[in-house]
Parts: structure tokens; sequence; C-alpha cells
């Protein structure tokens, strides 16, 4: 037998990849494996909400859906040559100052959209504009490995009460709505976080993103579609609570939860989504013989020439990608190992003409900061017989597991009977939220923050207040206030805590003596 029939006769991989390809692909591997390694506590954190989390499992097929989007358009891609790109470490830059900003603040989302969009950036700064022109939408899809949508969920439960509400006393049935909670003939209802509709709607943005640019050719028409795919799965949420309302009120609560969870949770989402297909089909205008792009066109773009007078050499633009990448690394490690100064001990400050009392709440009500380095949970009584619980906590530095404000921490705190039931509006403004237990114990609480010389109830400002000094290298102590009251028979919970923030003369001089830190 001769050696030579044992030869064999399919072409390996990499003769499958045009000559000019081979070693921007290799170093693009390279950056990526290298990018994936450098920032893996994010991919992983990532990776375990697409896998446990029900919100974002729809995440798990992004992946292929983008290695899909780039195999569409291989053929036309033959005709473009790689090169590397001086300009593209601007963007590369940005994405890491993204993350950066997230990884020092705690803010997960913008450190795991910095290292999502760093491999895009990579994408143009060792391939060129023109191949990133050439994928500009496998490598935008890109944004949906992003987990993002849980802090829509109050606004969506809101928006899904008083849909429900609205068709609850259409169809006949008695019905009062107080903030998301919903009382009947059959009982209380709750459009808990569960019942936002937030894991459909997100699964449904991602899915008419791409049918959007799979199956449309105008802008008109794919604007159209989007809105369509947004309101569609509001407006079946809120459908789907009033069915299990309206089922509840002649089979029972038992019954019609079951059935939610059958019907509504498998089939009726299913049903919305093909309705959704069966709406937009006619108006497909996009032949699927249809090229996504035109390679040859982008080859010759003239737009697109100038830009390439910044063509670097390729394993050079590879170095400075790296080392821009360490440089931010090593920043992000700087900036964890700062910690401000705080005393051993804090003590809350006297009130004028409020005393202070043993905490004794109606129903155990007890705010979380596990995360502070010193804490102390204190009521106080004013002459009329009010009483407002403070919780005072003090951190030393932010970070991942000690921040104020994190998911679970603060004036409603996970794992418990309480649920978010409306926001709350003092008269000189300052936002609220209340809360409730098994139905019938309620309080109002108001959460502050105070951070050098900046005092306030956003957790948004605070985000970015924390961003600011970790960048600049600056030590500053985070100071975390709730204030609380009871709703009681005769006392308005929100303008008893209006009137202790008053009593204090200056919250934020206030917080500064509880921690002793001026």
């Amino acid at each position: 037998m001769r050696l030579e029939a044992l030869a064999p006769t399919r072409a390996p991989l990499v003769d499958l990849i045009a000559p000019a390809w081979r070693l921007p692909l290799l170093r693009l591997a390279l950056a990526w494996a290298a990018l994936l390694i450098l920032f893996a506590p994010d991919w992983a954190a990532m990776a375990s909400q697409w896998w446990d989390s029900s919100t974002y499992n729809h995440v798990l097929v992004v992946p292929a859906i983008i290695a899909w989007l780039v195999l569409q358009r291989a053929d036309e891609l033959a005709y473009l040559s790689p090169r590397a790109w001086w300009p593209g470490l601007v963007p590369m830059a940005g994405a890491l100052f993204v993350w950066l900003l997230g990884d020092v603040s705690s803010l997960a989302t913008a450190s795991q959209l910095g290292a999502v969009a760093m491999l895009p950036a990579a994408v143009l700064t060792l391939l060129g504009p023109r191949v990133a022109w050439a994928l500009a939408f496998p490598l935008a899809y890109s944004v949906f490995l992003v987990p993002v949508g849980e802090e829509i969920v109050p606004m969506l439960q809101t928006i899904t009460a008083k849909i429900t509400i609205a068709l609850t006393e259409a169809s006949g049935v008695p019905a009062h709505i107080e903030g998301v909670f919903i009382d009947t003939p059959a009982g209380l209802f709750e459009v808990a976080e569960a019942c936002s509709g937030v894991k459909f709607l997100i699964a449904m943005i991602a899915l008419g993103t791409l049918v959007a640019h799979v199956c449309f050719r105008s802008w008109t028409r794919r604007a159209a579609f989007m809105v369509l795919a947004v309101a569609l799965p509001i407006f079946a949420n809120g459908v789907r609570a009033w069915g299990t309302i309206y089922i509840a009120q002649s089979q029972g609560i038992a019954f019609a939860a079951g059935f939610d969870h059958v019907f509504y949770g498998w089939i009726f989402f299913a049903l919305v989504m093909a309705m959704l297909m069966g709406i937009a089909w006619r108006f497909f205008d996009r032949s699927v013989e249809e090229p996504f792009i035109d390679g040859q066109a982008i080859a010759r773009a003239p737009w697109l020439a100038p830009l390439e007078r910044w063509s670097a050499t390729g394993w050079t633009a590879f170095a400075a990608l790296l080392a821009l990448a360490l440089a931010f690394h090593a920043w992000s490690a700087r900036a964890h190992a700062l910690e401000a100064a705080i005393p051993d001990e804090v003590a809350l400050p006297d009130v004028p003409g409020w005393d202070r009392v043993a905490t004794a709440p109606a129903y155990p009500w007890e705010p979380r900061a596990a995360g502070a380095d010193r804490r102390v949970l204190a009521s106080y009584r004013d002459g009329e017989g009010r009483v407002v619980d403070v919780l005072y906590a003090l951190y030393a530095g932010q970070g991942q597991g000690r921040e104020a404000g994190a998911y679970g921490e603060g004036a409603l705190p996970s794992g418990t009977e309480w649920r978010w039931h409306s926001s709350t509006l003092a008269a000189d403004g300052v936002a609220g939220e209340r809360l409730q237990a098994l139905g019938a114990h309620r309080r109002v609480a108001e959460t502050w923050y105070r951070v050098g010389d900046w005092t306030g109830g956003s957790a948004i400002r605070l985000k970015l207040v924390t961003m600011r000094d970790n960048v600049l290298l600056t030590a500053e102590p985070t100071a975390m206030l709730i204030l609380s009251a009871e709703e009681r028979p005769g006392v308005d919970p929100v303008v008893a805590v209006a009137d202790f923030r008053r009593a204090t003369g200056g919250l934020g001089e206030w917080m500064d003596r509880a921690g002793s830190s001026r």
C-alpha cells in the first residue's frame, strides 16, 4: 500500500482561511483569550447569571447567534484584507475605562459592559475599520451578552399593576389597587418582581433586534417592529396577571396560581411571540438570498480610505492592546486597596424634640447593611408619640459585598415578608418608599447617603461619587442612613420621617457627627 494514499483528502481548517486573514485572526484569538483571562471574574459573573437566572437564560444562545451572523458574512469578508489600526486603541481604552468605573464602584452592569465592549474594540484594533464595518451588527449584538434589565423591575411592576386593575374592573370584578397590590373578593394579589414580565421583555428585545436586522431592509419598518416588540410583551404581561385574578374569582387562588405557571408561564408567551411574528410577517422586505453586506463595496468605499492612514503592524498593535489592558488592571488593583480611616465605634447624636426609646416594631423589620464596617439601629420618639426607626451604617470603602444600597441590602431586606408597595413623596420633595408585610403592616422609609460633602438619596449619584473618588485614588468613608416610621392610626409616616429629618438641623452634618469623621 502506498503511503500517499493515506494522506487526508480534505483541507485542514487553516487552509480554508485566506492567507491574508491567518495571522490577523491568530492575533485576535490570542487577544480575546488574554482579555477573557484578565477579566475572568466579570465573565464568570455573567455566565453564572446566564445559567442560574431565568431572566437571562436566553443569553446562552447569543454567542451562537453572533457566530451565525459572522458566518453569514464569511463569503463577503473574503474581499477584505484585515489591517491593524492604531485608532482602535481609543475605543479599547474607552471600554477599559467603563470597566474600571464599574469595577471600582461595584457597579456590575458597567464592569460587564466594559468587559464585553473590549472584544469588538479588539476587532477594530487588530483587523481594521473595513472589517469592523462589515461586522458592525454582530459586534453590536454582543451587547446582549450583558445581563441587564433588573433595574426596570419596579417600573414594570407598576405598569403591569395598572394594566391589570383596568382589565379587572372592565371584566366586572370589583377590585381596589394600592401600589402593586390588588384586593379582590378572592383575595389580595401582589404584582411581585417575578410577575413584572422583565424576563420576557428582555428576551423579546434581543429577538426583536435580530429579526429587525435579518428580515427588514427599511429602517422605518425596523423601528415600528421594535416598538411592537417592546409594547406587546408589556401589555401581554398585564393580560396574564388579569387572567390569573379573573380565574381565581371562580376557581380559587391555588388553582389560578398553578394555571398561571403552566399555561401562562410556558404557552401564553409562546403564543405572544408567534403573534408578534405573525403580525410582522407580511411586512418583511428582505429576501432570504440577499447578502447581509457587500464585501466588494466595502473594500472600495472611499470614505474608509483616509482612516487607513493610521494602519499599524499587527504584533505591535497586539502588544499595545495588552499593555493598555494591564495598565487598567493595575489601576483597578490600586483603587481596591483604598481604605478610609473610620472610628472604632459610631454613636447617633441627639435630635431636638426626639428621645431615644427601645425599638419595638409592630412587625419585625430590620434593614440590612451586612457589608458595613460599623452600624447602629435605634428608635426615636417625639412628644406626639410618633416613632422613627433609624439605621446608620458606615463603610471604610465600597466594594463587592460591602457596598451601601446593594441589592438585598437597605430598607427592603430580601428573604423576608416585606415587599415594596409604592413610592412616596414628602412635602419638601424627598422621595421614599412604602413597604408592606403580610398585607397588614406598612411602613415608610427614606434612604440617605453621605460621601465627603455630598448628601443625597440617589443610589445612582452614590455610584458616580464612588467612581470619582476611586478613580482619583481618593479614600472617603461612605455613610448610609435609613429613616423609617410605621403606618399607624392617626400617624402619617411620611410626615413623621420628614419632621425627624428637619429636626436634625442638617442631615449631612448629623451623619458626620454620628460617624465622628469630622
